[in-house]
């Protein structure tokens, strides 16, 4: 039994989903330095030029290759540029489930991006991986990831109380930690047929082969 994800690129009709190399890490660094993505993830704070090359070198790659899950960044189609980037995380191979966080960078907000990719991904993982189960976890009050998550036709199943530890800037600048609650919602294959997809790309993604790669919990759409 196939135990890791390929090295895929996945294309939307606006995107490109695939590995992390070198030329993101300039992007990568501005968008984790982002006051929402430090808000509503676990990433260190201040994300530095060494963080980084750690994900983009080891980190990311490895994600792929211990069969924990994949990470990907969701470039833009004509730009190239980074825009956001997609992790599936704690799979369990012989359930067939795995679950996704997302994060938009702040430049490409508002444009429905996590929303296009998430939903490409999903439509990979049930039909060429055959997978049974998708499930996110949205912070209490990350509204805008929730959005998302209801867009691409996931069931909420319940919250988590008090199990995600957040961060929250004082008055003098400095973060602070603070708990939240977790709602746990679910995708199913059947649930895609009522997805709200405008995205005509993103309906029928299209899969590659990425060839030998060498080169958090979720935020905004």
């Amino acid at each position: 039994m196939t135990t890791t994800f390929p090295d895929v690129s996945i294309s939307t009709e606006r995107l490109v989903l695939r590995p992390y190399d070198d030329t993101d890490i300039p992007a990568h660094i501005e968008m984790m330095n982002d006051e929402l993505v430090v808000a509503w993830t676990s990433a260190p704070h201040p994300y530095t030029a060494a963080h980084a090359d750690a994900w983009v070198h080891r980190t990311a790659p490895a994600e792929r290759t211990s069969g924990r899950g994949l990470a990907l960044a969701v470039t833009e189609f004509l730009t190239q540029r980074l825009v956001g980037a997609v992790r599936l995380r704690h799979t369990d191979w012989r359930a067939r489930s795995t679950e996704i966080a997302y994060i938009t960078a702040p430049w490409a907000r508002g444009e429905g991006y996590a929303t296009e990719s998430v939903l490409a991904v999903a439509r990979w993982l049930f039909r060429e991986q055959r997978f049974e189960r998708l499930e996110l976890r949205t912070a209490a009050g990350n509204t805008a990831s929730q959005q998302v998550a209801q867009k691409i036709g996931c069931v909420s199943e319940g919250v988590l109380r008090n199990a995600w530890i957040a961060r929250v800037q004082t008055e003098d600048g400095t973060w602070t930690d603070t708990r939240t609650d977790l709602i746990v919602w679910s995708l199913l294959p059947e649930d895609l047929e009522g997805a709200d997809d405008p995205y005509a790309g993103a309906q029928h993604p299209s899969y590659a082969d990425y060839g030998t790669y060498s080169g958090y919990r979720p935020a905004r759409d």
